[in-house]
């Protein structure tokens, strides 16, 4: 049995949409449905996913706008994420998309927040949860031990960082979030960006110029 998944691009903002699931149950997760719903749930149904539940890194429009279309598309499926502390990020929803010109998106509260050191279960998988507060302050990361693999959404990229100039974004609580959270879970770890390709913690370590362990002196 190993984890599979499938990443999504959505919205104008090229949005890392993660199908994720379980190849012996075949049960699964959709992490940050931000957009083009029917697309996702037509590849969702060629896939033969069993969507369990639909999973937010935080509330910013681009990783959520299209979570409660795709989650009446799938059955009513539960939305969980992300930590509460985003709840007003998803309270200002209209707003978002009228400032981003995206199609209207109502408020909407998950059926679950999530808390540092729940667990996320679908068939025989589980993806730890991370409280990693910086980019918003309700933000978490989703971790599988037995596949190497983290969801970050927008904490951490390959070769950057996420921006902190949003309200509520904290710049020393995010490099604090990505050295205490993410770097121990092992340089090996393969990690899904909300945006762009993926890459290793390692090598961010070695090369990123926000959080490289060894700063450059120019």
């Amino acid at each position: 049995m190993s984890l599979q998944y499938q990443i999504v691009p959505v919205t104008s903002f090229s949005q890392n949409c993660s199908i994720v699931w379980c190849d012996e149950t075949m049960q699964g997760i959709v992490i940050d449905p931000g957009g083009d719903e029917k697309q996702l749930a037509q590849l969702i149904k060629e896939l033969g996913v069993d969507v369990q539940q639909l999973v937010l890194t935080h509330g910013h429009l681009d990783h959520v706008g299209g979570t409660e279309p795709l989650a009446k598309a799938l059955g009513d499926v539960p939305i969980v994420g992300p930590h509460k502390d985003d709840n007003f990020w998803l309270q200002g929803l209209e707003g978002q998309s009228q400032m981003f010109g995206f199609p209207l998106t109502s408020a909407f509260e998950p059926n679950q927040w999530l808390n540092d050191g729940d667990e996320v279960v679908f068939g025989q998988q589980k993806l730890q949860v991370f409280h990693t507060p910086g980019h918003t302050p309700g933000h978490v990361i989703l971790f599988s031990d037995s596949a190497r693999l983290a969801f970050v959404g927008d904490v951490l990229f390959n070769g950057s960082i996420g921006r902190t100039d949003f309200p509520k974004g904290d710049f020393n609580t995010l490099i604090q979030s990505i050295k205490t959270k993410l770097w121990p879970l092992g340089n090996d770890v393969r990690f899904v960006p909300g945006h762009g390709p993926e890459s290793t913690f390692g090598h961010e370590r070695a090369s990123n110029p926000f959080v490289a362990d060894e700063m450059p002196l120019y």
